[in-house]
């Protein structure tokens, strides 16, 4: 399908770290200052049909307050033009975040943005999940979009500080993002008209944007 050039969607960047060498659960650090060492972020796997291979970039706010993801190649879509398979689009990335020695990180929010055409009675969805390897899968957090709708969109999931769930002090676990868009052309005419939700960019303005919590580890 051609898409309007309109599609300037959605994430940037990406992330360094060096992970903290205690062997016990995070203390209430300090204020939650990030750690003054560069961040740095390794991308262990990219698997799903909404980031092929090379599609997907992260990268590390110079702060160490943030990190971004990047997507060229992340839309789904029902009508003119879309293959059967095209309604759902997914994407699973496994990030080794290395974190400086002494600190450990959660995820307390994301900012998802990208762009939307769906056509009177069509509906969007987009879901997000995160979690560490060998820990238990945050529950989806969905939004839905419904038509007409032809515009940029942007949604934010936030976790509670209280709630936050930090990599284990001591312990090496990847970190894991899942995202799923999907379109449904409900009482729209797919033989007439193309719907779809994008969560990509073409030029890189429009950012993913993932916000770190920092916390110190207790001192053996």
């Amino acid at each position: 399908m051609t898409r309007p050039a309109a599609i300037a969607c959605a994430a940037a960047a990406a992330a360094a770290l060096s992970l903290s060498t205690c062997l016990s659960t995070p203390a209430a650090a300090a204020d939650g200052t990030p750690p003054p060492d560069k961040i740095v972020i390794d991308v262990v796997a990219v698997n799903g049909s909404g980031c092929p291979a090379g599609t997907a970039n992260v990268n590390v706010s110079p702060d160490n307050t943030a990190f971004t993801v990047s997507y060229s190649h992340y839309v789904a879509q029902v009508g003119v033009g879309a293959k059967p398979t095209d309604f759902r689009k997914n994407c699973q990335l496994s990030l080794n975040v290395h974190v400086p020695q002494g600190f450990t990180y959660a995820v307390a929010q994301a900012d998802y943005r990208g762009f939307a055409h769906l056509e009177p009675g069509a509906k969007g969805l987009q879901r997000a999940s995160y979690y560490f390897q060998g820990m238990s899968q945050t529950t989806y957090t969905n939004h839905n979009f419904t038509g007409p709708h032809s515009e940029d969109w942007q949604v934010t999931d936030t976790t509670d500080l209280d709630a936050v769930v930090y990599a284990p002090c001591g312990a090496l676990r990847n970190f894991n993002i899942n995202t799923e868009l999907r379109v449904d052309a409900g009482t729209s005419d797919p033989a007439k008209t193309t719907s779809f939700l994008a969560m990509d960019s073409t030029d890189g303005s429009i950012n993913t944007l993932y916000h770190f919590a920092w916390k110190q580890c207790p001192k053996r």
